[in-house]
Formats: C-alpha cells, sequence, structure tokens
C-alpha cells in the first residue's frame, strides 16, 4: 500500500459513521443468504445470541470473527466477491448517513476504514463514495480459492495500516463514533463525532450525493435484521405453500377469471388509463410496449386485459416458459431473424415487448431498442410497475427458474398498470420519424408517468456489473455444465 500525502484528506469509520448502523451482522446475513443458502442464513442467525453476548462481554473482536467464519467459511472466493459487487450496494447505500457523507466528500483524499473484511466494501466505498483507499481486515483464502472463514488482521492491525497511509503527514479530519476501538484517530489534526451539522442554507440540491446504485441482484428486499430474518425464516414454509397455489391457479384458470380470483389469495393489480379494445378485422396487431420491472410483466398486462397475449422473450428459462399462462415467442438477438419474428406474431394479433431488453429494480428505465418502431405504427406504451414485501423476482446471477416462485412467494404482491394512450401517426416512423427517435419518445413518456430517469444503460451494462459478462445466452449443453462443476471440485479429487 502506497504512502499518501495530503494537504485536504479525511479518514472515517464506515459502520456507525458513514453508515447508520454500527453493527455489521446484517451484512454478513445477506452474504450467507445470496452466496451459500438458507441453512447457513439460519446458522447465522443462530448465533446471534453468542454474537450479542460477546459484545456486552467487551469481547466484541471475537463476535465480529464468529460473524466472519460462519457466514463465509468454505465458500469461494468468486461467491463473496460477487454478492459484494451485485448485492451489497444496494443496502449500504439504503444505510447511508447523508450528513457524514456531506462531510466525507467535502475532501480532496478520502480514507475508510471498516470492521467487515475489505472484499465487502471496497467495491461500494470506492465507486459509490469515491474514497480513495479502504482499510479492513483481509480473508484468508486457501489455495483453492475457498474462503477459510479466518480473518487477517484485527483491530490493531487495521488501525496501524491507517497510521503507515499518513506517515509524511497527518490527516485533517477523522469520523469517528464515541465508541470507537480504532486507536489511530489520534493522529488526526481535528475529529468529529455524529452528530453532524451541515449548512442550513444549503439546500439539497447543492449538496453533493452519492452516485446511485441503478443495478443490484439478490432475492432479499429488506435487509436482514436479525428480527427481519426471523420474520423470513418462519413465512419460507408457507410462501412456498402459497406461491404453488397462486401458480397452479394461474396456470389452469381461465385468464378472463384470473382478476378476480387474485384479491383472495393477497394479489392486488392496481390499473390506470383506458385498456385498449381488442380490434377485429385488421391485418395487423396492437404493439403493447412495456417498461421491464419482473418476467411478470406480460403476464400481468394479459390478465387486465383477460385475454392471452404472446410476449417476446429472450433470457426466460425453459421452467418459465412451461409454466408461463400465456404464449412466449423466444428471439434470438439476431436483428433480421427478431424483426421477422415479431411481424410475424403482428400478423395474428396484438403482441407484447420490453424494449429494455432486461429488468431494473431502481427507478431508472434503460435504453430502448428502435427495433419495435421499425415493425408497426400501432404502439400502445404502458408503464409496469411492481411493490414486494420479502423477495426480488428477478435474477441476473442465481437461477432465473425460480423467477416467478420467488415473487409468489410474496405476501401481498402488487402490480400497477397504467395505460398511455396509443401513439399518433405523428409520432411514429411512418411520418419519417427514425427508430431512435420513436424509442426515445416512448422511454421518455413512460418514464415520466412513473416518476423514473432516463438511462442509456443496456443488458449488457447491467450484467457487466452483476454478473461479469455481457450477459449474452449461450447453448451450453447440460453435458457440458456437468464438466464445468467436476472441474471446479477437481483439485479436491487429486
Amino acid at each position: 500500500m502506497q504512502k499518501m500525502v495530503m494537504e485536504n484528506s479525511i479518514v472515517s469509520e464506515f459502520e456507525g459513521i458513514l453508515l447508520k448502523d454500527s453493527d455489521p451482522f446484517s451484512y454478513f446475513m445477506l452474504v450467507a443468504f445470496e452466496a451459500s443458502g438458507l441453512i447457513r442464513f439460519a446458522l447465522l442467525l443462530l448465533c446471534w445470541p453468542v454474537i450479542r453476548f460477546l459484545d456486552a462481554l467487551g469481547m466484541g473482536d471475537a463476535g465480529l470473527k464468529l460473524m466472519v467464519f460462519v457466514a463465509t467459511a468454505g465458500l469461494r472466493v468468486l461467491e463473496i466477491e460477487s454478492v459484494s459487487r451485485a448485492v451489497l450496494p444496494k443496502f449500504f447505500m439504503d444505510d447511508i448517513d447523508m450528513e457524514a457523507w456531506r462531510v466525507f466528500s467535502r475532501y480532496d483524499k478520502r480514507v475508510v476504514v471498516t470492521k467487515m473484511p475489505r472484499i465487502m466494501v471496497e467495491r461500494f466505498v470506492k465507486e459509490h463514495l469515491r474514497a480513495d483507499e479502504v482499510v479492513g481486515s483481509e480473508l484468508v483464502v486457501n489455495r483453492f480459492g475457498f474462503a477459510t472463514g479466518l480473518v487477517d488482521g484485527d483491530i490493531g492491525f487495521i488501525s496501524s495500516k491507517v497510521a503507515k497511509l499518513f506517515v509524511d503527514d497527518e490527516p485533517s479530519l477523522g469520523l469517528r463514533r464515541a465508541t470507537s476501538s480504532f486507536q489511530f484517530f489520534s493522529i488526526c489534526k481535528e475529529q468529529m463525532h455524529p452528530p453532524f451539522i451541515t449548512d442550513e442554507n444549503c439546500h439539497d440540491h447543492q449538496l453533493p450525493r452519492p452516485l446511485p446504485v441503478i443495478f443490484h441482484d439478490g432475492r432479499l428486499v429488506m435487509r436482514p435484521t436479525p428480527l427481519t430474518a426471523l420474520l423470513i425464516l418462519s413465512w419460507m414454509p408457507l410462501g412456498i405453500v402459497l406461491a404453488t397455489i397462486r401458480i397452479i391457479i394461474g396456470v389452469m384458470l381461465p385468464m378472463r377469471i384470473i382478476p378476480y380470483v387474485t384479491p383472495l389469495f393477497g394479489g392486488k393489480i392496481i390499473v390506470k388509463g383506458k385498456p385498449p379494445s381488442p380490434i377485429s378485422g385488421s391485418n395487423s396487431g396492437v404493439l403493447f410496449v412495456c417498461t421491464h420491472r419482473t418476467l411478470m410483466d406480460p403476464v400481468v398486462l394479459s390478465t387486465v386485459l383477460m385475454r392471452k397475449i404472446p410476449a417476446v422473450t429472450y433470457s426466460i428459462s425453459r421452467l418459465s416458459e412451461i409454466l408461463s399462462p400465456i404464449p412466449t415467442v423466444r428471439l434470438t438477438r439476431i436483428r433480421k431473424v427478431d424483426a421477422q419474428k415479431i411481424k410475424q406474431e403482428l400478423s395474428k394479433g396484438d403482441l407484447v415487448v420490453c424494449p429494455e431488453g432486461t429488468t431494473c429494480r431502481e427507478p431508472f428505465l434503460l435504453r430502448f431498442s428502435g427495433l419495435f418502431a421499425e415493425l408497426t405504427d400501432r404502439i400502445v406504451p404502458v408503464a409496469m410497475n411492481y411493490r414486494v414485501g420479502f423477495f426480488h423476482a428477478t435474477t441476473a446471477g442465481g437461477w432465473k427458474a425460480l423467477d416467478p416462485i420467488f415473487f409468489f412467494m410474496n405476501p401481498r404482491p402488487v402490480y400497477e398498470v397504467t395505460f398511455l394512450n396509443q401513439l399518433p401517426a405523428e409520432a411514429t416512423c411512418s411520418s419519417g420519424k427514425s427508430p431512435h427517435d420513436v424509442a426515445n419518445y416512448v422511454q421518455r413518456i413512460l418514464a415520466a408517468t412513473l416518476g423514473f430517469e432516463c438511462t442509456n444503460f443496456t443488458r449488457k451494462d447491467k450484467y457487466r456489473v452483476l454478473a461479469g459478462n455481457d450477459g449474452t445466452v449461450s447453448c451450453t449443453s447440460l453435458v457440458d455444465k456437468v464438466k464445468k462443476v467436476v472441474s471446479t471440485f477437481k483439485p479436491f479429487l487429486q
């Protein structure tokens, strides 16, 4: 680590300062659930009373090491990195203390100190909080790439690492908790404790803000504090039963009956605007252009319209296609082939398309593909949004076949469907507008309806952030997948 010579520098604790919560337990619970599964999640929750007892005895360092061990022992370090990249940033951002951030952001050089292993925090702190250095303990990893559950470095070791950064100059300010156990704050020229005071005359729009988290992954909606984690575990058995019943009903009952049955099983659909009536005697159907929140978007739209409308898809699982109560048309991402498929379906009747190409959970719309605008002038924009309590119904790095199951496991899933007017002829390609202009226009009016923000991000951007690839679906055979799994464990078999 290089020495840092700073004239305007700040050192801040992460937990309890930049984050409101000083207890990192819920973030280790996220690692346990997303990188391992329900068993490790439950085991770490069972350890919580022991961790609290150790903390009460003044042995917080031992409790922290217990958290690290239970959450990470035996996990591939790549899995931990994946959770740190795709899952934790959203929960960190939701817990940011904006007053502390405003003080932190005023300095040119910024150093963050964390009790958690550095691997869990570094990406978020550097990308979203614009820190220059992150100091924390290091996970011990064996030669096969698996975490041992041990960490290299205690509180004293971390303090000495921070001190080495400032051999040539003292940091200008240190942000610390009153009960902090770090010893390096004595080298700071000034120290500041919560609460932090900012300029009352400075309006919110003038204050710097962290870079937003646009893409995130993981199944859990709420940060799993001990009470929330207990609630999730208690709900799981009932949620699985409820999801099974909801899916069976959706597959078996006629589409025109489902809107009346949905409220009986806890679901709710809010409809705004006037749905267009079916058009007969035409050689082309209506193209419903929807925002893409979950794979349930086309199904909910068909439910509202009380008729089965085919939907174009790309990367949904075969199980989701089998369970789908509406016809699906699988695209290839080859423009000419996909255009022909969409034209063929429109010649038969109405069709649903989500031009973002992938889902986005946050209030942002990804860039719209202009392909739909080239193929028809009968375009009806539809703004889709949803709310769930426990589980997200989308994943980039997980098993997509579970998406509908996790959606229906929520106690009270709510969907909001807003129909906009069909685009006038002057707003379509028939008036000489380019497909790109039409797509951008549709994106803007849908974003305005939902109160979202338009972006130029694409499917590839999302998957590069969340999964480390470009989101291309490969046709890997089952044999190839088995070979890949065997190669992972080959070192243990030698």
